[in-house]
């Protein structure tokens, strides 16, 4: 991988919790299946074969080091998340992580999330810096395994209560994970992760992106020129790779791909210089793969008072994250790129009035 200059999210992780043990943090992770990871890409442990000894390759870095722990845990996601707050909470210099095996799997927790790590700080001024990490995409898994709800977590974000983060690259991972123990405050971090990215060939960062690059909370669209465009898309984690092969494979240079990685707090005045810059386009598109009562359009129209003038490609509004046919949530997949592409693809099917009886 460092040969070839070509860093991967499984990468990204294991710098980010190896250069924080190498400073003195600790870093303990726990979830279902956490020690491989859900989609086999973390392998934190090392077990021998013929004696099924463990070896945690990250506690031997140096011998000056943090302590690396993690555990797969029970199948409760209440006791499991309340524990790690509690963890967090009394060593704040632990990155203390939990991850769903998918992201809609935290609603186990949903007592915990509304109680404490939302709203603890306000009520009863008790900081807390615990992570979530719910794996999140529409890649045809049903509805049970397709969303991380974002719509609920970005319910709860106000006075820069927590983060909420959808990350797009592996170095903006790696910087984000470094941010949550070098900052000198604590906040709760939920980060919706990838699941088909972990292995995308085009989701790759360079050496200098990690060891000289930042945290981005907005990342425009550098191929764009902008006296060229005619649409803006803003859109927001896996889904942008899937507009950028809709917009390659229609050769589209009139068309710019803005990401928003950090939904709250939101990098407003990026968006505001981002509108600023692409002034001459006339279209402006939000763009998500969730249905339209989900999802972040709702969030972004409460704070982004440009929002209600955007045109937005999205599912219809459904009661369920996805669909149960693969063959149904392919066509609501393609529906939607079709009309960010094409303003006269409405896939938003109009209700008849219903008559009085």
């Amino acid at each position: 991988m460092f040969d070839n200059d070509k860093l991967d999210w499984a990468m990204a992780e294991h710098l980010a919790y190896g250069s924080l043990l190498e400073e003195g943090f600790d870093v303990r992770i726990s979830g279902q299946d956490v020690e491989r990871g859900t989609f086999s890409h973390r392998h934190a442990v090392v077990k021998a074969e013929d004696s099924e000894e463990e070896l945690l390759l990250l506690n031997n870095i140096s011998n000056y080091q943090g302590q690396f722990q993690i555990y797969n845990s029970l199948l409760s996601e209440y006791g499991v998340v309340g524990f790690d707050y509690g963890y967090a909470m009394a060593s704040p210099n632990t990155l203390t992580i939990w991850e769903a095996q998918f992201g809609d799997f935290s609603n186990g927790a949903q007592i915990m999330i509304d109680q404490y790590i939302s709203s603890g700080e306000n009520k009863w001024k008790t900081p807390n810096g615990i992570v979530m990490l719910l794996p999140h995409g529409y890649e045809g898994q049903g509805a049970e395994h397709s969303s991380g709800r974002m719509e609920r977590y970005l319910q709860l974000c106000a006075k820069n209560n927590m983060f909420v983060v959808d990350c797009s690259t592996p170095a903006n991972m790696f910087h984000l994970l470094r941010r949550q123990l070098k900052s000198d405050y604590r906040k709760p971090l939920i980060v919706f992760t990838p699941k088909s990215l972990l292995r995308h060939p085009k989701v790759i960062s360079t050496v200098e992106d990690f060891s000289n690059g930042r945290f981005q909370p907005l990342i425009d669209d550098v191929s764009a020129k902008a006296s060229k465009i005619k649409t803006v898309v803003f859109v927001t984690g896996k889904f942008y790779y899937d507009l950028l092969e809709a917009k390659t494979s229609l050769a589209r240079t009139d068309v710019a791909l803005v990401r928003i990685e950090q939904l709250f707090p939101l990098p407003e005045v990026d968006i505001a210089s981002v509108l600023l810059k692409y002034k001459q386009a006339s279209d402006v598109v939000w763009a998500q793969e969730e249905p339209r009562n989900m999802g972040a359009y709702g969030h972004m129209l409460m704070h982004v008072e440009a929002a209600k003038n955007w045109r937005v490609a999205s599912r219809r509004s459904y009661s369920a994250p996805a669909a149960g046919s693969a063959t149904r949530s392919k066509r609501r997949h393609q529906e939607i790129l079709d009309f960010v592409f094409d303003k006269t693809k409405d896939n938003q099917r109009k209700k008849s009035k219903l008559k009085n009886t």
